[in-house]
């Protein structure tokens, strides 16, 4: 598969073609979904557009758990069909779509009573184990095991012995969302696609009922252009409803917004060799390794206010702090606290009151001619949502299309991984960087690394770490401009990297660098770097405020005083 890069040029071509001609297939929405749908419609030979208002993953799809999982407690439930149909993906990505971005992670579930809680959650462990079996991609990860107090403690020694009995000990999967999620939209653009962020739908077109297309405005530039598509995918998540509106449909279902918060600490903090699932009042925390870090979470409320910014509370970093707390020792407090991000997980409305048991099953419908709605769902299960959505769209194209085939289509970066990472020690010669440092490029470029190294054997200053941020290296930011579609400081410090989250200081010591290796790029002027600098440590600010409100309310009042650097217009 060719490279194609996410440039700048790439974004104005793209939005250049999708004025110029009828496409198949128009998705609007550059989440975990969106993308996925992108790459299914554009794999099945159709003519793609995909447009984001935002940035790539700037909702839901950046601010996950960050687990590739069949999910333990959708099997309480007995929602079994859910829970294989996961596990069968999770298997697919782990050995064939994305290694190179999902790579095991082991959990220890402390038992906390003798005798029977090791019976019946030994049996649904087993059932997890047995159900990802059943799915014929389950190679590579550990059966589940039963553990000892002493035992358990061996691998978790900050597990306070008080408080469990004995554990068991199963194997999940973790991915960076948001890079994965960037490399969907880009595989899409590998395989024909026109792909562009920060391009808003503001306006349906319609001829009679059916829907015909729809206005886009280039937000960078202000211009609205008209896109023809024969089908469109509604994919944009928790503002499913918005667009709907734009239909002049209430639509078939309606989508509820849950907030879950994660907290990030350094990993010295909590002293332990696997990751953590515990269960709380109303659903389960995870305490989850994440390189030289722990993400902790989450929460499940209710959430009705600005759905751009969902804001995290001084109650939600207290709630993770108490429950992480009664099991670990020495205990956490605020200051431990690398990094706080808050997101919306779209849930289907009506089954019930409570957000933790509301569906996270995917619902597909043609609302009106012309118009196609996806919505629901896990992240885990997105490829199953984005071929549902395309097969939908393909019906009401009318013509013989073939099948999806994504099962099958590795994302960028994949291909030939496991060659290049053995060959790792050779690429550290050549590029004179440590093997360690590759290891880590490997870890989020897969074999795409070969063009990040490229622009340091151009540029050799390239190859210093950013100061304020020494895990990353100055080409990454470089790269990221010219080929992941980055287009502001905050897309390269928030998602092409997670420097925003696993600093103390948030990436404000990184921001200015960045800034400025940017702007040459961007063709930014001195002024623009200053108002990039000013955005985004106000947009830390603000998120700090939010942090020390007592409630959703104010939080988002305080999140709210940090407004867009590219407003939604």
């Amino acid at each position: 598969m060719r490279s194609v890069a996410l440039s700048p040029a790439a974004r104005s071509a793209a939005l250049q073609e999708m004025a110029g001609t009828e496409l198949d297939v128009l998705v609007v929405g550059g989440g975990v979904v969106g993308g996925g749908c992108a790459l299914d419609a554009a794999t099945r030979g159709l003519s793609v557009g995909l447009v984001e208002a935002r940035d790539f993953a700037s909702g839901t799809s950046s601010r996950s758990s960050k687990l590739i999982h069949g999910g333990l407690r959708y099997l309480e439930m007995l929602d079994f069909r859910l829970v294989a149909e996961a596990l069968a993906e999770r298997g697919l990505l782990l050995e064939r779509l994305a290694p190179h971005l999902v790579r095991p992670v082991p959990f220890l579930y402390p038992l906390r009573h003798r005798g029977w809680e090791r019976l019946y959650a030994g049996a649904g462990v087993a059932l997890y184990d047995t159900l990802a079996t059943l799915s014929g991609r389950s190679r590579g990860l550990p059966r589940h095991r039963h553990l000892t107090r002493t035992g358990a403690r061996r691998i978790v020694p900050a597990l306070r012995r008080d408080t469990l009995v004995g554990a068991l000990q199963y194997w999940d999967a973790q991915v960076d969302d948001a890079r994965h999620t960037m490399l969907l939209s880009r595989t899409a653009a590998a395989y024909g696609a026109h792909v562009a962020s920060r391009a808003r739908v503001v306006a349906l077109l319609r001829e009679g009922e059916r829907v015909t297309g729809a206005h886009v405005r280039d937000l960078e530039s202000g211009a609205t252009i008209q896109v023809r598509a024969r089908q469109v995918v509604n994919a944009t998540g928790v503002w499913t409803d918005e667009l709907q509106s734009l239909a002049g449909e209430r639509g078939q279902f309606h989508v509820r917004a849950s907030k879950g918060i994660h907290l990030v600490v350094p990993r010295d903090r909590i002293r332990g060799r696997s990751g953590l699932i515990l269960r709380t009042e109303t659903s389960v925390l995870f305490v989850i390794p994440w390189g030289r870090h722990w993400i902790i979470g989450t929460t499940d409320t209710d959430w009705r206010l600005d759905l751009a910014h969902p804001a995290a509370s001084a109650a939600d970093i207290d709630y993770l702090l108490t429950h992480v707390n009664r099991v670990i020792s020495p205990p956490l407090t605020h200051a431990d606290v690398e990094g706080v991000y808050a997101g919306l997980r779209p849930l289907l409305s009506g089954e019930s009151e409570m957000t933790s048991q509301l569906s996270r099953e995917h619902a597909v419908a043609h609302t009106v001619p012309g118009l196609v709605v996806v919505a629901g769902g896990k992240y885990t299960t997105y490829r199953v949502m984005a071929r549902d959505a395309i097969d939908a769209a393909v019906h009401g194209l009318a013509v013989k299309v073939p099948t999806s085939v994504t099962e099958n289509v590795p994302l960028l970066g994949a291909e030939g991984y496991e060659a290049v990472r053995n060959a790792r020690h050779v690429l550290a010669a050549e590029s004179r960087l440590h093997e360690a440092r590759i290891s880590h490029l490997l870890g989020r470029y897969g074999s795409l690394v070969h063009e990040v190294l490229a622009l340091v054997a151009e540029d050799p200053t390239l190859g210093a770490e950013l100061r304020g941020a020494p895990d990353h290296l100055r080409a990454e930011v470089v790269y990221a401009v010219t080929h992941e579609g980055a287009r502001h400081v905050e897309d390269v410090l928030a998602r092409r990297t997670r420097i925003s989250i696993e600093t103390f200081d948030r990436g404000v010591g990184a921001c200015r660098e960045v800034a400025e290796l940017m702007a040459p790029v961007l063709g930014w002027s001195a002024a623009q770097v200053e108002r990039e600098i000013e955005h985004y440590r106000k947009r830390v600010a603000a998120e700090r405020e939010s942090q020390r409100m007592p409630d959703d309310e104010t939080a988002d009042s305080a999140r709210m005083g940090a407004p867009d650097v590219v407003p939604l217009v």
